[in-house]
């Protein structure tokens, strides 16, 4: 290996040993949203590791083909400190006024989609909703009307008739109608009570 490429991969890992620092950073802003779940926690820490792993073996790899030395992770670990002594602070200020920018930014996109897109169509179905059930109440009253007006002349022959029929009749019609009458708060009597049985 030139010294070229040598003087070329101390830069790169010294630079990949800042972005580190930086990713970390990030990372470990973010970890108390997960840090209650212990397995997510686990999972989210080996995914980070993992992929910065390969992420700085691939910029070793673009600059000397992967070889391994160990200025490599001298270089590596003195751009984490140059980044823990000279940026750590300015980068936790500027993450932590990035995160609160995307906030309202978030929050003020949710609330023009709410205005602009969920309240219209929250309108629109309560009014087609409305106007269904307005419709279905005037065909309910029209054909409501329909029958009283069809079934009012029957109402009145079958009473002229039922008058006309002989006493012993009427009595049979009464009896049934009490029979009824019994039979159907027998049964009312055994829902209730197999109802209350079962609580």
């Amino acid at each position: 290996m030139t010294l070229n490429v040598q003087f070329l991969t101390m830069i790169a890992m010294v630079l990949g040993g800042f972005y580190l620092g930086i990713a970390l950073e990030t990372f470990r802003r973010f970890a108390r949203h997960w840090k209650k779940h212990t397995i997510l926690a686990y999972v989210m820490e080996i995914s980070f590791w993992l992929t910065q792993t390969f992420i700085l073996y691939y910029i070793l790899f673009r600059v000397n083909s992967g070889e391994l030395r160990v200025y490599v992770f001298v270089a590596c670990l003195l751009g984490f400190s140059i980044y823990q002594v000279v940026a750590a602070n300015i980068y936790k200020r500027i993450l932590e006024r990035l995160i609160i920018i995307i906030a309202d930014i978030y929050q003020f996109l949710a609330r023009v989609v709410t205005v602009v897109i969920i309240k219209p169509i929250q309108f629109l179905f309560q009014a087609l909703i409305t106007s269904v059930l307005f419709i279905g109440n005037i065909l309910f009253m029209i054909i409501k009307y329909i029958f009283y007006v069809l079934f009012t002349p029957i109402k009145w022959v079958l009473r002229v008739i039922y008058r006309m029929l002989p006493k012993k009749i009427h009595l049979f019609f009464h009896n049934l109608a009490g029979f009824y009458s019994k039979i159907k708060n027998i049964c009312i009597k055994w829902i209730k009570y197999i109802a209350q049985k079962r609580r």
